[in-house]
């Protein structure tokens, strides 16, 4: 299926849907189905946001700024992400828990504004990194529209671009948790760390980059082709000096670079022993 067909499929899907809410983070995937949504729908389209520490506040802000723009009905709600244990003590589902809780009360939402569906941002490259999300997904019946019709990360910022969306070229996010090593206990002054890190790498000029949040030490990953800039003195002074004034004690460089879900290789060498 070619890119205008599947865009023209995700089109009817939504329509034939009759109402939606999209749980919108304002990144890339949930900002353009948030936009086809409303297209679509109009009224009967709900943008819904969590308030949490597992999120920037830029994200918040940018999300925020979009579903005014756009003029569809925004709903932001807080989080109640410690009172789940999994989450807490950072279990390899973590995921899992995260999102039941999340979505169930994003059901609620829907119901109380007259709305049938939930839908999230998944696509159809999301199969192919560890998600036990996905499992929570299905089981509230939470709806798919981009993996349903067979969109990647790279079609949804193609149509983007052609839509005018200002997210088509926003590097990918995700939920600061996944910053922290399964087993390594969540609390809101490590994620703030690594907040706080993450933003001054971004006013750097680093686009796609994580910080990881590994005790006393920072492990910086940027693009490849980014690594070069720390092959210098000064910078290298500049970074640590900052990272320290953050709360680390150690700040190091990955040498292989950003790469998504670099914290479920743990994971990967674990099955390979079984």
């Amino acid at each position: 299926m070619d890119l205008q067909s599947k865009y023209n499929h995700l089109k009817q899907y939504i329509k034939e849907l009759g109402s939606l809410g999209v749980a919108f983070s304002g990144g890339v995937d949930s900002t353009f189905l948030l936009a086809v949504t409303h297209q679509v729908l109009r009224d009967k389209a709900i943008a819904v946001t969590i308030r949490s520490s597992m999120y920037t506040q830029r994200e918040n802000k940018e999300a925020k700024a979009f579903a005014a723009q756009l003029g569809v009905k925004h709903i932001i709600i807080d989080a109640d992400e410690y009172s789940v244990k999994e989450f807490v003590e950072n279990t390899k589902d973590r995921c899992y828990f995260c999102k039941h809780a999340i979505f169930t009360k994003i059901k609620e939402i829907a119901v109380q504004n007259g709305i049938h569906y939930v839908a999230d941002g998944s696509n159809a490259d999301d199969a192919n990194d560890f998600r036990p999300g996905t499992k929570a997904i299905t089981e509230l019946e939470v709806v798919s529209p981009l993996k349903i019709v067979g969109l990647t990360k790279q079609e949804i910022r193609e149509l983007s671009k052609e839509m005018n969306l200002p997210t088509w070229d926003k590097p990918s996010f995700a939920c600061l948790a996944s910053r922290i090593p399964y087993g390594t206990k969540i609390t809101r002054e490590k994620l703030r760390m690594v907040e706080q890190g993450e933003e001054y790498l971004m006013d750097l000029g680093f686009r796609q980059f994580r910080v990881r949040h590994h005790g006393d030490i920072a492990r910086i990953e940027v693009l490849p082709e980014d690594r070069k800039r720390f092959f210098n003195e000064q910078f290298l002074d500049k970074i640590a000096s900052k990272f320290k004034e953050i709360g680390f004690t150690y700040v190091t460089l990955d040498l292989e670079g950003y790469r998504t879900g670099s914290m479920n290789e743990v994971l990967k060498e674990e099955e390979k022993k079984i």
